[in-house]
């Protein structure tokens, strides 16, 4: 309904639009989701996957929390892979490829069966305010929100390059949108412009699987949601496969420099270090000839093969010439090229940690219009400005995730605290606390903050069970003696049988470096008459595996914590006589909140952190 006033507008309907409008009808409020026409709801323009190093445990946590991702995820996967298998369940994260059309069809299906959610399908070509509404002017009609979530993703004045040749869009066959200023005339914003880039996609006829090294779905690896990890896939499970580059490849990029609009002065825009073009890989590293290829499908019913790590925006002639090079693609023929994209972006530090702009109450951004990079990272500041703006026009308290605590809440007082100079991509290195920000105790550690939601759904009775039951589980495995029932089956299954030869708990015996704790504790928990969800056995068994770790690292995390989480006032610190000009300068920009957020910014003086730890400023 045009001139319709709703509670929240979502603009944009990827990832990062979809999770906030979830959650906004969590609170039974009346939200909108405006997008273009033609494109897709949570659509796989790149990569067809969920999750990966640190993105499966934000993943986790979004589900923990009440999130769809997780759900998608789970309805649309095709192969499922546990990355780091190698190393232990303390590093270990899900990666899900997924059918990227029907992972949009679910999300369509979702949505159109939300009571509380309306799709609009239009061009929005301006936003202002009127009093304390949003009014969102489209081609076919005005609308007004009391609140406002931009997730427009890389559409604001997006440029694609393939060659020579520079057209306008978000991606390939969408029709262009204006410009950041352009659309936000009465709102301070300040922009910069970012890259990202997606390879060609090839048609399976011309692909022969069997010169390269196929890598099938872990039958092993859990399902995403939590209320079915154990659950039986839900689609039929595909292979990806496994190609290199060589030298000839390298030769014909080398060769063709000058035409690469990364290279030749076309773009000037910023793209990501750690998502390299095929382009920048060869011109970064001459020396190396070999480059990983993994040539994964894109759906059941689709033709195409996505050959990650390969991106580039090189001539369409010279990408087909590349392509062929490879062990496996000598016959490959391109559905579509791969091409470049530049885009606007807003500097986040004119964020708070709520992802709401610090000039204009009620205005949220989310997802990769904010600089980040990756469906995952999208869909967890979609929760957060989501779930905020629901809460202020409830009358709750903000919700704030603590980095200590969770990935997603790493991730946005990164993005918060520091001017972005290149697209921002979550590692696990990035946080302080990772041994605890583990993907098997994602429901742990988000129970009191789906709690702060005052939700009370049927969903928060069943996580309270899962609490209830590893509470219980935990004491048990505590108190519990090994008997000889229980000793023979462990010594069946340890690589050290003779070292187990005294009395010790179930728990004592899980902790053994050479038991594996998972596998353990379930065959034992199958002498008794107990019925645990594998997600709480996991849990229980990895945290006591871990426990001494754990432990030591919680003491050194929490003497950190309770100095980082220090509410600080930043116009004290603008009025003191103690701090710098140059410091004042950057904290009037962030506003920080907390001193780890302060400690955290760029061009913070050591001398500036001494006095604000004082608390003498």
């Amino acid at each position: 309904m045009k001139n319709r006033v709703y509670d929240i507008i979502v603009m944009g309907g990827g990832h990062a639009g979809l999770e906030a409008a979830h959650f906004g009808s969590l609170f039974k409020l009346d939200v909108a989701i405006v997008t273009l026409k033609n494109v897709p709801l949570a659509s796989a323009p790149c990569n067809p996957s969920i999750g990966g190093v640190g993105k499966g445990q934000v993943v986790k946590e979004i589900d923990s929390l009440g999130g769809i991702m997780g759900v998608l995820a789970d309805k649309s996967g095709i192969q499922y892979r546990t990355l780091n298998d190698s190393k232990g369940y303390a590093v270990q994260s899900t990666r899900v490829q997924i059918d990227k059309d029907h992972y949009s069809m679910e999300a369509e299906s979702y949505v159109s069966s939300n009571e509380f959610i309306s799709l609009i399908r239009d061009k929005v070509v301006g936003v202002s305010k009127e009093q304390e509404l949003y009014k969102v002017s489209c081609d076919d009609g005005v609308y007004y929100s009391r609140k406002l979530i931009v997730t427009v993703g890389t559409f604001l004045n997006g440029k694609l390059h393939l060659g020579s040749s520079v057209t306008s869009g978000g991606r390939m066959n969408t029709n262009p949108s204006s410009g950041f200023n352009s659309i936000f005339k009465d709102i301070k914003t300040n922009v910069a412009r970012f890259k990202t880039g997606t390879p060609p996609r090839i048609r399976k006829e011309g692909i022969c699987f069997d010169k390269m090294q196929e890598q099938a779905s872990d039958p092993n690896t859990l399902n995403f949601h939590i209320f079915s990890e154990g659950s039986p896939r839900q689609m039929e499970q595909k292979s990806c496969y496994l190609t290199y580059t060589n030298e000839e490849t390298v030769e014909i990029i080398k060769e063709n420099k000058e035409l690469s609009p990364m290279y030749n002065g076309q773009i000037d825009s910023v793209g990501a270090r750690y998502c390299p073009s095929i382009e920048d890989k060869v011109y970064r590293y001459p020396e190396k000839s070999v480059h990983h290829i993994f040539v994964e499908p894109e759906g059941l019913d689709l033709d195409t093969y996505y050959p990650s790590g390969i991106s580039s925006s090189l001539p369409e002639n010279v990408q087909q010439s590349f392509i062929q090079t490879v062990k496996g693609l000598e016959s490959a023929k391109i559905k579509h090229f791969g091409y470049a994209v530049e885009y606007d972006v807003l500097d986040t530090c004119d964020l708070n940690l709520c992802l709401e702009h610090n000039s204009s109450d009620g205005l949220y951004f989310a997802g990769q219009v904010n600089g980040t990079s990756g469906y995952e990272e999208a869909a967890g500041q979609g929760l957060i400005a989501g779930i905020n703006a629901s809460l202020s026009i409830v009358g709750k308290k903000p919700f704030i995730l603590n980095r200590f605590d969770s990935y997603i809440g790493v991730m946005v007082e990164d993005l918060v605290s520091n001017t972005r100079d290149e697209p921002y991509r979550l590692f696990t290195a990035r946080a302080e606390n990772r041994l605890n920000l583990r993907e098997d105790n994602s429901f742990v550690r988000m129970r009191k903050y789906r709690l702060h939601l005052d939700l009370n759904s049927d969903f928060d009775k069943k996580i309270k069970s899962l609490i209830d039951q590893k509470n219980f589980l935990e004491q048990f495995i505590d108190d519990f003696i090994i008997n000889s029932d229980i000793m023979s089956k462990i010594q069946s299954l340890s690589k050290r049988p003779e070292l187990l030869g005294r009395k010790l708990s179930i728990k004592a015996a899980l902790n053994l470096s050479f038991i594996d704790p998972v596998i353990t504790l379930i065959e034992i928990l199958a002498l008794f008459d107990f019925n645990f969800p594998l997600s709480v056995i996991r849990n229980v068994a990895i945290s006591a595996k871990y426990e001494k770790y754990i432990d030591k690292s919680k003491i050194e995390v929490t003497k950190m914590a309770l100095k980082d989480e220090k509410k600080i006032s930043y116009e004290r610190l603008l009025e003191s006589e103690n701090i710098s000009f140059e410091c004042k300068q950057r904290i009037s920009k962030i506003k920080p909140e907390t001193y780890g957020q302060l400690k955290r910014m760029n061009g913070i003086r050591k001398v500036t952190l001494a006095i604000v730890s004082s608390g003498k400023y």
